[in-house]
């Protein structure tokens, strides 16, 4: 039996000096259960082992590099004995790991790259990361209000966009979208990128076939640095090679009406 992300060894390194001996493998170990236990891990790019490394300062990230060659590097930077912080940042950068960015040519670019951030992801890979799965395994990691409601920094419009596509208001999603692109494809993970991601969460909870096809992901030579249509079509065409359903991708494409 081939091993997959779910069953691949895990390996802590840097200072876990401040948390119960034992514990932090244990709560990531976990955390991987909540993402995949229930998930078709399709990629034929994924790695042989997990390190993840706890860093006294700066930002979770997915560390992209060449050597060990096989083995996907994640960092986090949690507080003593904060669990939520360290599923979140896991969860959220592991699902980088299962959208193919954590080898060394998987930095991010133009246009759909996430711009300032280092982990490799593209803005499509973070919009559909599976961290939002293990959101729902706990009331200390998720918020309990509708889904269009979950960012109080988002603006009135994009609450209203989100609203009624999440009734069926594709056209309104649409328009949101070409009003918004520029942004969404100049910014990091800013707040138009961030509206978006709410919309996927409720594509996920609609269809939970959706999550396998991050396994797809940026499979494709140019990676993030293609426009939308063609990111779209290559996706589309890598969950197919990969026997993976497309249902997300597809999706994506009806509501931006990207040709």
């Amino acid at each position: 039996m081939n091993e997959t992300l779910l069953t691949i060894p895990m390996e802590l390194a840097g200072n876990w000096g401040h948390m119960v001996p034992g514990a932090a493998k244990l709560g990531v170990e976990r955390m991987r259960q909540a993402c995949l236990a229930e998930v078709r891990l399709v990629s034929d790019r994924q790695p042989k082992s997990l390190r993840i490394d706890e860093h006294m300062f700066g930002s979770p990230a997915v560390w992209l590099h060449s050597d060990p060659r096989d083995v996907a590097w994640i960092i986090v930077d949690i507080g003593p004995q904060d669990w939520s912080k360290l599923a979140y940042q896991f969860g959220h950068e592991l699902g980088h790991v299962m959208a193919n960015s954590w080898r060394q040519d998987a930095k991010p670019a133009p246009p759909m790259s996430m711009a300032g951030r280092g982990d490799g992801g593209g803005v499509l890979d973070s919009w559909a990361r599976p961290s939002c799965r293990p959101l729902e395994a706990g009331s200390a990691l998720r918020q309990r209000q509708p889904v269009w409601r979950r960012d109080r920094h988002l603006s009135s419009e994009h609450h209203t966009t989100l609203r009624r596509t999440r009734q069926g208001g594709t056209s309104d999603f649409a328009g949101w979208f070409v009003n918004h692109r520029v942004d969404i494809e100049a910014q990091a993970l800013g707040l138009s990128a961030r509206a978006v991601s709410l919309s996927i969460l409720t594509e996920y909870e609609g269809f939970p076939d959706c999550v396998e096809g991050l396994g797809a992901l940026n499979r494709w030579p140019g990676r993030t640095g293609v426009p939308i249509a063609d990111y779209l079509r290559l996706w589309e065409a890598s969950c197919r090679e990969l026997k993976a359903s497309p249902r997300l991708p597809l999706r994506l494409r009806e509501l931006l009406r990207v040709a």
